[in-house]
């Protein structure tokens, strides 16, 4: 199976000796941004059981390193992410009572939620079509940017299947339950610009500005109050399934922890000295 080598340079311009010349994952971290590229095109980048365990570790790395402070997912080819690809999960015996589900939470619902709790901000760059668990993939991301060419599919009802890795958590918080089960009970490809309209997307770029927009983004949070942001993070996300109550004291306390942090002591007296804030990240 032909692949790239992996950049395995880290922030610091040090070999990374946990990246394999074989990997279909690229990676790669520069001032302050974590890339992470699936390179698998020849599959239109359905994930591989590897594939998945790599881009988890990746995201959980990018939350415990400090010189890593935004994080780019996206893909080769013309296919951001086409689903899953379980031929290469290891091999099991007989099928017993609870597989299938054991397989979803610890393979497609582990990967959601690696991009949901990533202490960092992740954007999604969509380079192409997005379908089943690769739409869910985007749509857990916390800003998504896409090609005009690419497209998202809920593909599962087209195979007899429910959608699984999250969908029917992400989708209706996102577009509404009507708007949803649209997507899921019919499956039609949904192009980047209707993906927009309907708020899955934030914004819709030509095909050839998709990388330095997705660039741009990432660099403008990386040079952002790190802290500030993942707490807004955890708060937004958190929000969706807390009452009122319990939303105004979840903003009470990160307002209490963020204001420990040197980025908010910074932010404050730069609004007192009427000058631009330089954030650290810490």
């Amino acid at each position: 199976m032909p692949s790239s080598p992996e950049d395995t340079t880290d922030h610091t311009g040090r070999h990374d000796p946990s990246g394999s010349p074989d990997s279909l994952i690229l990676h790669a971290t520069d001032n302050g941004v974590s890339t992470i590229t699936l390179n698998r095109p020849e599959a239109m980048n359905a994930v591989t059981w590897d594939q998945r365990e790599r881009v988890i570790a990746l995201l959980s790395q990018a939350s415990t390193d400090p010189g890593i402070r935004a994080v780019v997912l996206t893909a080769t080819g013309r296919g951001f992410c086409a689903g899953a690809d379980l031929r290469g999960a290891p091999a099991t015996g007989d099928r017993v009572p609870g597989d299938v589900a054991r397989t979803i939470r610890l393979g497609a619902q582990r990967l959601i939620a690696a991009v949901l709790d990533c202490e960092k901000p992740v954007i999604a760059a969509v380079n192409g079509t997005a379908a089943g668990i690769g739409a869910h993939l985007a749509f857990a991301c916390d800003l998504v940017l896409a090609a005009e060419s690419a497209k998202f599919i809920e593909v599962f009802v087209r195979r007899g299947l429910v959608p699984d890795g999250g969908g029917a958590y992400l989708l209706p918080r996102l577009v509404g339950p009507q708007r949803a089960k649209e997507l899921m009970f019919f499956g039609d490809s949904l192009p980047a610009r209707d993906a927009e309209r309907l708020g899955l997307v934030n914004r819709t770029v030509p095909d050839d500005e998709l990388p330095a927009t997705a660039r741009a983004w990432a660099q403008r949070l990386a040079e952002g109050p790190t802290r500030s942001i993942a707490l807004t993070k955890q708060l937004v996300n958190a929000s969706l399934d807390a009452d009122r109550a319990t939303a105004f004291a979840a903003e009470a306390m990160a307002q209490e922890i963020n204001m420990t942090t040197q980025d908010a002591n910074e932010g404050v007296a730069s609004f007192v000295e009427r000058r631009a804030p330089k954030y650290r990240g810490i």
